[in-house]
């Protein structure tokens, strides 16, 4: 018998350097992208991720976005060193199982479509979907957002069809818009994986990856649903021509303690 499992990722920063709204500035010559993103943060009037497709809807410096500018933003987009490759290793993991790799993100389809193209089948992708206007081009309205608990459809649509249970999901991600889905992965023994050390996102995720190299999160998931051992794994990484040259095990305890006759102070423990 095969086990299926479901191993889901976020794109921007996850499996990429930058962040496509960045990018897509860039290509348009607009600065300030940043400032925009706070502003909406602040306001909580869109779901977090979903920034820059509301951007391109409703902002005026953003109107002039068309589908080409998508596509283009997509093939500047700098990836983390060996997504291919991870994307691959996947593929042919080990004998009995099957991971079925799928991208699910607020990002717009276009520009993780560009991004990913060779690497990640277009139908294992799902990004923000936009209507356009035939006759100017313009983006009309949102179709889907894949965005917070957006992903969360996503995901158990995919599972669904896939015939996956829950407990045989893996996520991916960097950030405080992945926290709903990880939450409902972990609600159902799923695998969570942060790839960043934003706080809130490292509370929740199971297990936390920094690494530039895409096949540094294949590490906990030898170890959390193969069994394998440090040795197994680096063999493994020795056959793709890699060589695991650090690899440290750090637990970090973020701890705030008050004597009674002192002020607060701020102490950090750390155990391995």
């Amino acid at each position: 018998m095969v086990k299926h499992y479901l191993l889901a990722s976020d794109f921007d920063q996850t499996l990429s350097f930058n962040d496509s709204g960045v990018a897509l500035s860039e290509l348009i010559g607009f600065h300030g992208f940043h400032d925009k993103v706070k502003g909406l943060a602040e306001m909580n009037l869109v779901q977090q991720g979903a920034e820059l497709s509301y951007l391109i809807l409703h902002d005026p410096d953003f109107r002039r976005v068309r589908r080409d500018h998508l596509v283009e933003t997509g093939k500047r987009i700098r990836l983390k060193h060996n997504v291919a490759l991870f994307a691959r290793a996947l593929a042919n993991l080990a004998e009995g199982y099957k991971f079925h790799f799928n991208v699910i993100s607020a990002a717009p389809q276009e520009i993780i479509q560009s991004a990913l193209e060779g690497i990640v089948p277009p139908q294992n992708i799902f990004g923000t979907r936009f209507r356009y206007n035939e006759s100017t081009g313009e983006v009309d309205s949102i179709i889907r957002a894949s965005a917070g608990w957006g992903k969360i459809t996503v995901l158990e649509e995919r599972r669904a069809e896939l015939s996956i249970s829950h407990d045989h999901i893996i996520y991916m991600g960097d950030g405080s818009s992945d926290i709903p889905v990880m939450m409902h992965v972990n609600q159902h023994d799923g695998l969570t994986i942060a790839v960043s050390e934003a706080r809130f996102i490292t509370r929740v995720a199971k297990r936390t990856v920094l690494s530039d190299n895409a096949m540094s999160v294949l590490v906990p998931v030898l170890e959390k649903v193969l069994g394998w051992d440090s040795a197994h794994i680096r063999k493994l990484f020795t056959s793709y021509g890699l060589n695991l040259l650090e690899w440290d095990k750090v637990r970090t305890d973020m701890l705030i303690i008050q004597d009674s006759a002192e002020p607060v102070a701020a102490s950090t423990a750390h155990a391995n």
